[in-house]
């Protein structure tokens, strides 16, 4: 179904995460995209610094976050991290709206990552829904974070090849503050492409829900 669509034609790619490390829902996609000669920008609009593990060095998620973008082929350049409240994401939704206004109007992309509508934390809820309004021309793909989701309409899928989720199992160990955390763990990751892949008749996948589709 992906090649009917001509997916890998899409050549401005923008991946809009609340926070750093977000990319885990769509990493091996990004690593698709990039070999197929698309340029991809990253947006993370928190530094969570708040939610750093004890031990750790504050900026150390942001470090961790560049290392994993650039493991998976992004240049710095097309990678920012903004600044906003981690948790405060409906307190700053106008300033949120007007920055990804903003991005849409200098980049347009004509492909958006963003987080899933079904996504229970309250920044990606607000991500999602002023990422909505701001890019309103671009096809939309919400990505899965499952231990955030009640329920998934996984209703778009990617199929990946074993390289694809290798080079997303070893991007995504560059968060060695987030180890503690099992959705990081390479079986998990490896275990739902699995699953997404059986689902559309590939050996790995990643899910995504059909947000906004613009055939051309």
């Amino acid at each position: 179904m992906s090649e009917t669509l001509g997916f890998d034609k899409f050549r401005r790619v923008l991946v809009l995460a609340a926070h750093t490390d977000d990319e885990f829902g769509c990493a091996g996609t990004m690593a698709r995209l990039i070999d197929a000669g698309a340029e991809i920008r990253y947006l993370a609009l928190s530094k969570c610094e708040e939610s750093v593990p004890a031990g750790f060095a504050r900026d150390v998620l942001v470090k961790e976050c560049n290392a994993c973008l650039a493991s998976i082929g992004l240049p710095p350049g097309n990678v920012r991290i903004a600044d906003y409240r981690v948790r405060y994401f409906p307190r700053d939704r106008q300033a949120i709206l007007e920055d990804l206004v903003a991005v849409n109007r200098e980049y347009r992309p004509d492909l958006v990552f963003m987080p899933t509508s079904q996504d229970t934390h309250q920044d990606h809820i607000v991500v999602q829904a002023e990422g909505f309004r701001a890019f309103k021309h671009a096809t939309i793909l919400g990505y899965e974070l499952p231990q955030n989701l009640i329920a998934f309409h996984n209703s778009a899928f990617v199929p990946l090849t074993e390289s694809h989720i290798a080079r997303k199992i070893k991007a995504l160990s560059c968060y060695a503050s987030q180890e503690f955390r099992a959705y990081s763990r390479d079986e998990f990751i490896r275990g739902l492409a699995k699953v997404r892949g059986v689902q559309c008749s590939a050996d790995f996948a990643e899910a995504f829900e059909a947000i906004r589709l613009i055939l051309r």
